[in-house]
């Protein structure tokens, strides 16, 4: 895991109050609700956080990927010194794949079934670089073999289809990197993948990203696999970010209840009883109904610590518990931090 640092690096991605809402006939949905975050180059942040927490909607946000038409974006979005919310869709749509890019989720839905591979990474490099085709194929090739796809200059020529899980997610992230994008958001990219490719996948970001001082944005529910990639962690639930540490302090020192419950649910090896697990209690909250007050207190088993219902009534501001450290949460910060070593102490390897 990675040390804790004193003094950052300038940021090279700034997001501030950023908010998303869709309009449907059944109400506001409340996606993204004033979230606020920051990645420097060569490092990594990590959004974690349940399904329908907002993770990929801010990063859709970020990439400009938002129908303008369908939903309202707010905030804004620096990238380097570009503001995106405000910049026309065309221009924003020349800085993807050129200083940004994505890696979806499920590659086979990204990659077009009808074209080889070598194709799709051809166009991607043709449309930002003045490249003949036949540089633009050698450096297809270049990029499979840089992602470890074995036998590049025949894979180049396959479909989809073609391809495993894992081999079409390294397309995807050859892809991605193709440009040289100083900036490269990964949303979920293991999902669909087993444990095994899961930690090669990783591992292949984390090494492109030390070759090219890449700024990363890992999106991902598992807290389990960003440990020893991510710098610092954000937490997202109901379309706020409850809490925001470098990823040590988080790991071992959380204040909100939200992000002990994550922690809690991920099987580690040196729980004494590994065949337990604690999820949290009950489901997610509707992003057209959010609970008036804090967005975690129909779940929270704590709630009843704080006087006068304040957790039903009124949303708990992010908080500094310490430097780098954000948390929201109505518990008076001795009482959070009382909590989580009573948790935490109770596995071993716990901070006790």
């Amino acid at each position: 895991m990675r040390q804790d640092v004193s003094r950052k690096p300038e940021p090279y991605l700034s997001v501030s109050d950023l908010v998303v809402r869709f309009p449907t006939e059944d109400g506001i949905v409340h996606a993204v609700e004033g979230v606020s975050l920051s990645v420097a180059r060569g490092k990594t942040l990590a959004i974690v956080g349940e399904s329908g927490s907002g993770k990929s909607v801010t990063a859709q946000a970020i990439m400009g990927l938002i129908d303008r038409k369908a939903a309202s974006v707010s905030g804004e979005v620096w990238l380097d010194d570009e503001e995106l919310v405000a910049m026309p869709d065309d221009a924003v749509r020349r800085l993807r794949g050129l200083k940004m890019a994505m890696i979806f989720q499920d590659p086979m839905s990204s990659l077009h079934p009808f074209y080889r591979v070598g194709a799709q990474l051809i166009e991607a490099a043709l449309v930002h670089q003045s490249l003949s085709k036949s540089d633009a194929r050698s450096l297809a090739i270049e990029m499979l073999r840089r992602v470890g796809i074995p036998g590049p200059e025949r894979r180049v020529d396959d479909y989809p289809h073609q391809l495993s899980g894992g081999m079409r997610q390294r397309v995807m992230i050859a892809m991605a990197l193709i440009n040289s994008p100083a900036l490269l958001i990964a949303d979920e990219p293991t999902t669909a993948l087993d444990v095994t490719v899961q930690a090669q996948i990783i591992e292949l970001i984390a090494t492109l990203q030390a070759a090219s001082d890449t700024a990363v944005i890992l999106i991902t529910h598992d807290l389990g696999i960003v440990a020893d990639v991510a710098d610092d962690v954000v937490v997202m639930y109901g379309g706020r970010l409850v809490e925001a540490a470098p990823t040590q302090r988080l790991y071992y020192h959380p204040e909100m209840p939200y992000t002990l419950g994550l922690l809690t649910s991920v099987p580690r090896m040196d729980r004494e009883r590994a065949d337990r697990l604690d999820p949290i209690p009950g489901n997610p909250p509707s992003a057209i109904n959010l609970p008036a007050g804090c967005v975690f207190f129909p779940r929270c088993t704590y709630s009843d610590r704080v006087p006068d219902g304040a957790c039903a009534s009124r949303n708990p501001d992010l908080i500094a518990t310490e430097p780098g450290h954000l948390v929201r949460c109505h518990l008076p910060s001795e009482e959070r931090r009382q909590i989580a070593n009573n948790v935490l102490g109770s596995l071993v390897g716990g901070p006790g």
